[in-house]
């Protein structure tokens, strides 16, 4: 259900290449209307499940089992710095702790928190500086322990943008920090071999990421620019620590994935790629320096060969080696409304803030006229769509939530306003008896974009607009469609059907705004695939961008938002909610945002 992969850009986000690789809206579930979003399905386990493996009491947390963990897909890299895939921040969650992260709690769990660091950074300097102090006592599992300290997190840094293979989320950050972008820029130049590697790190730095010389567990960030979301920011890979021992290594070489070191509550005791991954505890870590991981399990099995309608099988008969989905796998489509019209507890729903899809207008169309350039006609087209029609198509607002303005609840800046309710008099009124004919691009193996791009075709032809498809494979429709502007300028396509997720969570505004709108993000530097300018809205970026604190940056936002939908710029559809599943033995199951999964790290099993 993946989408094809975008190349990186400033402030990536991403269709669904990587973290969010399986939105919901995938499920075709013709005729199924579930009113209201839930974060868990509710109701009563049913089964064999449950007489097999008996529920414990209600917050009843117990130490002690194994955990198995059954799917498809693996890790994409066993590198922390580099890893940019759902998967692979599921994996990293059980032993390698980011300076900030996102806890296990319900209705939380898009709150940042301190974890590798003992309190939230320091600011100063008007913004630009932060600086994280790293919990003591926090030891990485060498031999003998030892410290977690400031120089690891400037290395694991460093590393990111490493000539072997660069983290593809270094647009989110490397203008960012101050000097990084120069730092890069002559690493990526250097030879792909441990010599040059350490000949580079020897002798060049990142002028913006220090150790405070005042206290080695204390990491300075200089920034270019005051940015409120920095915090954020250290919950990827990048910002991870790396050992000084990652250095014997080439970065996403097998021997670095045979030799890694953890300071996390488990570490790996196995990694056979494709196939398995096993997790034990991590000796040296400590409960009472961790507030984000219980570690209730002993041992965590990952199965990488079983299928999605085995393995939900298997969960739901209670099978003792199978407790949840592991990595891309999710229930079969097919299994879905059942569980969901049996309220089935151990089914979880959980947000995604991805926008998928949502339709955008080609700025630069020629055809028509360049009717697309017109606001009239892209208000016209707004208030001609029934979004309650679209949502069915993504198989209801259960699965699919209706979203009438660019950003979703969770996110900084969120308000919720429809400046285009639907009505075809309203439609007609402002097209004045105007007919067109107008091309639509989406995704044609994609079932909800094609259900979708039928529905827009017969709700236009009621107020005399003509909508011709142009259905190219999921694979086709970035590389050779939206992100070569060209193809947009000879009016190829006058609309489309997109698909944006974020890269954090929380105050992650500037995420959508600036590489989907901003003039300076012109695909395929960005993800501005409409060529949409505004002065306006650019002076909103860059001053939401810079905002010093969390109100003025939030109002910014909403301000941005207001400005888009008041120019039609895009017409919104549905976020996307995730699906998982989890056998009746399972407890404590809270599903985590930024791993798009249920925490492994935060349950607990029947005894």
């Amino acid at each position: 259900m993946s989408t094809s992969e975008r190349p990186a850009q400033h402030l990536t986000g991403r269709p669904s290449e990587r973290r969010f690789a399986r939105p919901l809206a995938a499920l075709l579930l013709a005729g199924l209307t579930l009113g209201g979003v839930a974060a868990v399905a509710t109701g009563a386990a049913s089964g064999a499940g449950a007489a097999t493996r008996r529920a414990a009491s209600p917050g009843a947390s117990r130490y002690g089992g194994t955990l198995y963990m059954v799917g498809t897909g693996d890790i994409d890299y066993m590198d922390p710095n580099i890893s940019y895939y759902t998967v692979g921040y599921e994996n990293l969650r059980l032993w390698d702790r980011p300076l900030m992260n996102y806890p296990a709690t319900p209705g939380k769990t898009t709150n940042l928190v301190p974890d590798l660091a003992e309190a939230p950074p320091k600011v100063t300097d008007h913004g630009l500086k932060y600086s994280f102090t790293i919990r003591r006592g926090v030891m990485w599992d060498t031999t003998p322990p030892r410290q977690v300290v400031a120089g690891d997190v400037v290395r694991g840094l460093e590393r990111a943008c490493n000539p072997v293979k660069p983290s593809a989320a270094l647009p989110d950050y490397e203008a960012l920090v101050a000097g990084m972008e120069s730092f890069c820029s002559g690493f990526e130049s250097a030879k792909p071999t441990l010599p040059a590697i350490s000949a580079y790190l020897r002798t060049h730095s990142i002028s913006g990421a220090r150790v405070d010389p005042a206290n080695p567990l204390t990491v300075v960030f200089t920034l270019t620019h005051p940015a409120t979301y920095f915090p954020a920011l250290t919950t990827l890979g990048g910002f991870l620590p790396a050992p000084v021992e990652y250095l014997q290594y080439l970065p996403t070489s097998p021997a670095l994935a045979a030799h890694t070191i953890s300071d996390g509550p488990y570490k790996i005791q196995s990694y056979n790629p494709g196939r398995s991954i096993v997790y034990v505890r991590n000796p040296v870590w400590k409960a009472s320096l961790d507030p984000i991981s219980k570690a209730y399990v002993n041992k965590i099995v990952v199965d990488e060969t079983v299928s999605a309608s085995t393995a939900l099988q298997e969960m739901e008969v209670g099978s003792p080696t199978a407790d949840l989905y592991w990595g891309d796998t999710e229930p079969p489509t097919a299994n879905v409304p059942a569980l969901l019209a049996s309220h089935d507890s151990r089914l979880v729903l959980g947000s995604t803030d991805g926008l998928d899809p949502f339709l955008i207008f080609n700025f630069a169309d020629p055809n028509e006229g360049g009717a697309l350039k017109q606001l009239a006609v892209r208000q016209a087209i707004s208030y001609a769509i029934d979004r309650a029609e679209l949502i069915k198509d993504a198989g209801g607002p259960q699965l699919s939530p209706p979203l009438s303005q660019l950003l979703p609840s969770d996110v900084l800046g969120y308000q919720s306003f429809d400046l285009y309710p639907y009505s075809t008099a309203k439609a007609k009124k402002l097209l004045a008896g105007r007919h067109l004919s107008l091309k639509l691009l989406y995704q044609a193996d994609n079932p909800v974009q094609a259900k979708m791009f039928q529905t827009v075709q017969f709700e236009l032809s009621q107020i005399g607009i003509t909508v011709t498809g142009v259905g190219v494979p999921t694979a086709d429709i970035y590389t050779k469609y939206l992100l070569v502007p060209s193809v947009a300028k000879r009016g190829v396509w006058d609309l489309s059907f997109d698909q944006w997720f974020p890269d954090w969570y929380g105050n992650n505004a500037v995420n959508y705004f600036l590489p989907i709108f901003a003039t300076s993000s012109e695909a395929p530097a960005g993800a501005n695939l409409g060529l949409y300018s505004n002065a306006a809205l650019d002076k909103l970026i860059v001053a939401g961008e810079d905002a010093t604190s969390a109100s003025a940056t939030a109002a910014i936002w909403r301000e941005a938002d207001h400005l888009i939908m008041s120019q039609a710029v895009i017409y919104p559809i549905n976020t996307s909610n995730f699906a998982t599943f989890h056998s009746s033995a399972v407890h404590g199951a809270v599903y985590v945002p930024i791993i798009q999964a249920i925490d492994p790290t935060n349950v607990w099993l029947s005894k």
